[in-house]
C-alpha cells in the first residue's frame, strides 16, 4: 500500500470513529509507530486532524452542538466520560451547595452521585430535577425560565436567578477549550449563563472530554484560567495540557 493511500484510510477511520490511537494504525498497517506519528503529523498540516499524546482526534466544526431533543435515559456512557464524572462527584462533601451542569455530564454525575451525605443541588434542567427527586439526602433548587427541547433552561431569567446564588463547587463543560481562547460554547445564551455560575463559585471544576479540547467552540465563555481544574481523559493532546498548566489550571486525568 503506497502512503498517500494509507493515510487516506488513516483519515477515513478518524472521521468514522472520531479518533485513531497510534497502536491501531501499527496493528492494522504494519507499520512502525514513527511512521504512524508522521502519517497523522501529514493529516494534522492538512487540517483533517489533530493530534493526541497516543493518536490523533477528528477535528469539529466550530458550531457543533447537540441535538434539541436528545434522550439523555437511553444515551451511550462513554467509559471516559463516566470516569471524568465519578471524580467529579468525589469532590462533593457534606452541606455543600452544588452547581451541576446540564448535558451528558450532568445526567451521568446524578445517578453516581453520594447517598450517604447530605448536600443542595442547583440544577437548569427539568429532567435533571426529575431525576434528583428521588434522593432523600439532596435539596434541589432548580432555575427558571424558557426551557430548550433538550429539557434545559439558560436564558436570561435562569441567568438572574442563578446569579442570586453562591455555590461552594461548581461542575461546568463545554464545546471546547484551547489555553489561547478559553472554554467557549455554542451560543450565547449559554456562555452568559455559565459566567453567571462561575462568578458565584468558590470552586471551579471544567469536565471535558479530550475530544474537545484543543477546539474552539462559536462563543467564548471564559478563559482558562477561571477554573482550579481541568478534568479530562489521556487522549488529550499533551501540548495543549501543557499550556493549560502554564495558566495555573491542575489538570486531573481520569483513568477509563
Amino acid at each position: 500500500m503506497f502512503m498517500e493511500e494509507r493515510q487516506q484510510k488513516i483519515s477515513e477511520l478518524i472521521k468514522e470513529n472520531g479518533k485513531i490511537s497510534v497502536t491501531e494504525i501499527t496493528q492494522k498497517f504494519g507499520i512502525s509507530d514513527e511512521s504512524a506519528r508522521r502519517d497523522l503529523r501529514f493529516l494534522e498540516q492538512k487540517g483533517l486532524c489533530k493530534r493526541t499524546y497516543g493518536g490523533a482526534i477528528l477535528l469539529r466544526q466550530v458550531k457543533i452542538t447537540s441535538p434539541e431533543n436528545r434522550q439523555y435515559n437511553d444515551m451511550v456512557i462513554f467509559p471516559n466520560y463516566k470516569a471524568i464524572a465519578e471524580i467529579a462527584v468525589n469532590r462533593i462533601k457534606e452541606n455543600d451547595i452544588v452547581y451541576i451542569t446540564s448535558g451528558s455530564f450532568g445526567h451521568i454525575i446524578i445517578s453516581l452521585l453520594p447517598e450517604n451525605i447530605r448536600f443542595t443541588a442547583v440544577v437548569n434542567s427539568v429532567d435533571m430535577a426529575q431525576e434528583l427527586r428521588f434522593y432523600e439526602n439532596v435539596d434541589v433548587y432548580v432555575a427558571g425560565g424558557k426551557m430548550r427541547k433538550s429539557g434545559s433552561v439558560v436564558d436570561t431569567i435562569a441567568t438572574e436567578f442563578i446569579s442570586r446564588l453562591h455555590f461552594d463547587i461548581c461542575f461546568i463543560t463545554g464545546g471546547g477549550l484551547t489555553a489561547e481562547f478559553g472554554l467557549s460554547n455554542g451560543s450565547d445564551e449559554t456562555a452568559a449563563f455559565q459566567r453567571a455560575v462561575l462568578k458565584n463559585s468558590r470552586q471551579k471544576y471544567l469536565l471535558l472530554p479530550s475530544s474537545k479540547i484543543s477546539v474552539n467552540s462559536f462563543i467564548k465563555v471564559c478563559n482558562a484560567e477561571a477554573f482550579d481544574a481541568l478534568i479530562t481523559d489521556r487522549d488529550c493532546a499533551e501540548e495543549e495540557l501543557s499550556a493549560l498548566e502554564e495558566k495555573g489550571i491542575k489538570i486531573i486525568v481520569a483513568e477509563e
